[in-house]
């Protein structure tokens, strides 16, 4: 059984996530979409709103699970028996970023590959961080995220 995790904030998961999520959950077994902590990030979700707002979105996938991991991602791939580390490419920085990523991992792991989903063109220029500039100014970012994400997206910034 091959077995990948899917690392990232997801703070909000956007469409361009789920896309990736769908694809991967069709090239592998299982996939485990975590949320890595980071304490050096300021989320505007809580872990476990996240953790609920991935959980929704990936409802119907019957072989993704989700999980919040602390720590590296290597290691948490390690502890879950995973062969795989997927990660998004939207851009060539993301590219660049992603590579470093990558090779620091195959030196503390070499068994564990990573691998790369280009981002559609659609998505390829949305991240969280853009779809929460959006959804502050209450714009619609229907586009962006799922319904439920963005209902919560909508509590958040009430004025």
């Amino acid at each position: 059984m091959k077995r990948a995790i899917y690392p990232g904030s997801f703070d909000p998961v956007t469409k361009g996530h789920l896309d990736i999520i769908k694809r991967s959950a069709s090239v592998f077994d299982e996939v485990i979409v975590v949320l890595m902590r980071n304490p050096d990030k300021n989320y505007l979700f809580s872990e476990e709103e996240r953790l609920d707002m991935l959980k929704e979105c990936c409802k119907g996938l019957d072989n993704v699970t989700c999980d919040i991991g602390e720590g590296l991602s290597i290691h948490y791939a390690k502890e879950k028996d995973a062969k795989v580390m997927i990660r998004g490419i939207r851009a060539v920085l993301d590219y660049e970023y992603e590579l470093r990523n990558a090779t620091a991992n195959m030196w503390i792991n070499d068994d564990i590959e990573t691998c790369f989903f280009m981002a559609k063109p659609e998505y390829s220029f949305l991240s969280s961080s853009t779809v929460k500039e959006i959804a502050s100014f209450g714009e619609d970012v229907s586009g962006f995220a799922d319904a439920y994400v963005i209902e919560k997206l909508k509590l958040k910034y009430q004025k």
